[in-house]
């Protein structure tokens, strides 16, 4: 009863047919939606092949074939079994192959195979028998007496259709020898939501994706133009076209995260790469993703001052709206030029109010060409944009250095704000470099805004002279363990003293920072996120002390949720230790080796989960609650 009435009440799911859709006929089995060169034989008709030949049978099942250890019930009375056959019969052979309408995507790729009776989705091997294989059709008879049961008992089509077709295989061991038994059955779904009938074959596969050629690869270029994907920030940029639409659609009196700078004409040009290097002027720059690419371009020299990509004017010649959809215009100005030679020497011109236009020589060279653009949006916290300046860096190409490659950069500031880069949010980012600072009596933190420059060790180099490399430092990285040193020879006659200080500042930098941040967001006024670097001297007794290794520990643990766990610096320790040097040994040259190493530690307890305590009831009852008793 229960199978009936899913039958009656089964949804039919009928969608558009595509072009090259082929009606199916009404009496037809299986899987609905499914392509047949031949009619299916029912269950009771006569022997069926449990699998193709391995020409026409695929190698992998086709997407939407699910797989049980055990045919599910049916409430209807079981069909009659289909005779085994014989496990040293040869397979059927293999069915012809389904008319072009029945092939799934564009043409490309094979047909999508649904008849479970032609599928052997354990069939790894090629030319093979795989062990416990009972729909295997490179197993012989002697194969199948080893078999001590079959890994896929049951192959069924797609769960969700009212009716489909399941085969089913077993080991008869009671045989001599133990032969296969193949079983098709049909399935009913006794659900009332199952799929009574669908048109739309190509469901039951992946279509194959279009695959750039010579041929169709200007027209995928221009479908996919204008769209950027950021890896570093996971946003889809949208177009042109998207842009318009969603500004009429959703019209709002402020810039939100990642919506498209608009400007007089449409929106704020930043070209990227897309599916090549060659650069694309449609992708606009979303508000609040600070954004760095490198594009190139092939270009004529000879009509470089035709190409408005390389052109000040491309870039600098625009308004931006300081709201959507506003008429209030903030205007992009020129903050600085600097002028790049043919040999890569660059100069910083002392006015920015020239308008230097690419111009043609006549030594087959073109100069004031734009290589390098990075805006500067001054925005407030209520989402409009104040202030807009863009700087330049202008360079001189010939026929040589075809292709150029250009560079563009923006970068958001909040009014009022200084810019100061973060290594996390809130948590350290492993790789990312340790925000350190000096603090000033009755001030917060300063910070450099150089994030690469805030605490630093000594960068090796090939000749490993400690005077060559004095002031040549490397950022100190977030979970990254680093070790570098160098060699330095000490001359007759040298002052211990002098030489101990020279040593030092190799070792140490010339600004070594006070505190370093907790986490990767900590704000300089905040104080209690900011730990002291705590200084410890180890050294020998002795008249010459001279510094021969300066190690940092950084100890972190991880803060927060058990679900999502955000490193935390605990404490920075700096240590010199140094050595004896006898006054007998300046008499004569030496060589002495000296070392800069940084170790993270993690002092991270186990994770325990906490729970809250039970609430208490604060009941008060009245006086006479227990009157007339009391």
């Amino acid at each position: 009863m229960a199978a009936v009435a899913a039958l009656s009440f089964g949804l039919l799911l009928l969608l558009p047919l595509p072009p090259a859709a082929v009606k199916r006929s009404s009496g037809g089995e299986g899987v609905p939606g499914q392509s047949r060169a031949a009619p299916q034989p029912s269950a009771g008709s006569g022997p069926t092949s449990p699998a193709a030949t391995p020409s026409a049978r695929p190698t992998a099942p086709a997407p939407g074939l699910g797989l049980g250890s055990s045919p599910a019930p049916v409430s209807l009375p079981p069909p009659p079994e289909t005779p085994a056959p014989s496990a040293a019969a040869p397979p059927a052979a293999a069915a012809p192959a389904p008319a072009p309408e029945a092939r799934a995507g564009t043409g490309a790729g094979p047909a999508p195979v649904t008849d479970v009776a032609m599928l052997c989705v354990c069939d790894l091997l090629v030319a093979q028998c795989d062990i416990n294989c009972c729909c295997d059709p490179d197993c012989s008879a002697a194969d199948f007496s080893l078999f001590t049961t079959c890994s896929v008992p049951i192959v069924t089509g797609d769960s969700r259709l009212c009716s489909q077709k399941a085969a089913i295989y077993s080991i008869d061991v009671a045989a001599h020898p133990p032969e296969r038994i193949f079983k098709l059955v049909d399935q009913n779904n006794p659900s009332i939501f199952c799929i009574h009938a669908t048109n739309y074959k190509q469901a039951l596969s992946f279509i194959p994706p279009e695959m750039p050629t010579s041929q169709n690869f200007d027209s995928l270029l221009k479908r996919f133009e204008g769209v950027t994907l950021s890896a570093e920030f996971d946003v889809i940029l949208n177009t042109e076209s998207a842009v318009q639409n969603s500004s009429n659609a959703n019209e709002t009196a402020r810039y939100e995260y990642g919506v498209p700078i608009q400007t007089a004409a449409a929106f704020l040009r930043l070209p990227a790469p897309l599916v090549s290097s060659q650069c694309s002027d449609a992708n606009p720059a979303a508000f609040l993703v600070n954004q760095a690419m490198k594009c190139s371009r092939m270009i004529n020299v000879g009509n470089c001052n035709t190409i408005q990509a390389l052109s000040m004017l491309f870039y600098a010649n625009s308004s931006i709206l300081a709201v959507p959809k506003s008429s209030q215009m903030v205007n992009v100005t020129v903050q600085t030029i600097t002028v790049q030679s043919l040999n890569g020497t660059r100069t910083l011109l002392n006015s920015s109010d020239v308008l230097l236009l690419p111009r043609f020589l006549d030594d087959q060279v073109c100069i004031n060409v734009v290589l390098g653009v990075s805006y500067s949006i001054t925005y407030t916290d209520a989402g409009e944009i104040t202030d807009a300046a863009v700087s330049f860096v202008l360079g001189t190409i010939n026929n040589i250095v075809l292709p150029i490659q250009q560079s563009f950069e923006i970068r958001f500031i909040q009014l009022n704000t200084k810019p100061v880069p973060l290594s996390g949010n809130p948590g350290y980012g492993i790789g990312l470099p340790l925000r350190a600072g000096f603090r000033s009596p009755g001030s917060g933190i300063i910070q450099s805004t150089n994030t690469y420059g805030q605490l630093t060790i000594l960068r090796s180099s090939s000749n490993q002279d400690c005077l060559a490399v004095e002031g040549v430092r490397t950022p100190v990285l977030f979970g990254y363990n680093m070790i570098s040193g160098c060699k330095l020879r000490i001359t007759a006659g040298a002052e211990c003293q002098l030489l101990a200080n020279i040593i030092l500042n190799v070792l140490k930098g010339q600004n070594f920072p006070e505190y370093v941040a907790s986490f990767g967001n900590s704000q300089a006024q905040d104080i209690l996120d900011w730990v002291p670097i705590t200084h410890i001297q180890s050294s020998e007794q002795g008249l010459c002390q001279i510094p021969v290794s300066f190690e940092i520990e950084v100890k972190w643990t991880k803060y927060g949720s058990l679900v999502n766990p955000q490193a935390k610096i605990m404490n920075v320790s700096a240590t010199v230790i140094t050595t004896v040097l006898a006054q007998t040994n300046f008499r004569s040259e030496r060589t002495i080796q000296i070392a800069n190493s940084v170790t993270f530690v993690d002092v991270s307890t186990p994770a325990e989960p906490g729970y809250k305590a039970q609430p208490t009831i604060d009941a008060k009852l009245p006086f006479d609650f227990f009157f007339p008793f009391i």
